[in-house]
């Protein structure tokens, strides 16, 4: 049996890196990846997703849709959630 290596794989079924495709796919990785953190650092402080929605202005789904990466967030967005959950938060851009 053939084995493949995750890389080939994402190249065969999305795309090769740099095509709209996989940057579209990585894109969503990143977003459910950040949405991860938030719902760590939340419960880490014992909110509910109702709690952190409401501190900020927003409701419980829309928290759900971040933490499940199923909506976009904007730097706003962010810096309001982590000043909720008093916690702060540092970009890095790498060129």
């Amino acid at each position: 049996m053939k084995t493949y290596k995750l890389e080939e794989v994402e190249d065969k079924l999305i795309g090769k890196i740099g095509t709209r495709n996989r940057d579209e796919y990585e894109f969503r990785i990143k977003l459910l990846q950040f949405g991860q953190l938030i719902k760590k650092v939340r419960m880490s402080k014992g909110l509910t997703q109702q709690e952190l929605g409401a501190s900020i202005g927003v409701s419980k789904s829309q928290i759900s849709k971040l933490e499940n990466g199923t909506s976009n967030m904007t730097i706003g967005t962010i810096f309001r959630i982590f000043g909720a959950l008093d916690s702060e938060v540092k970009f890095e851009v790498v060129a």
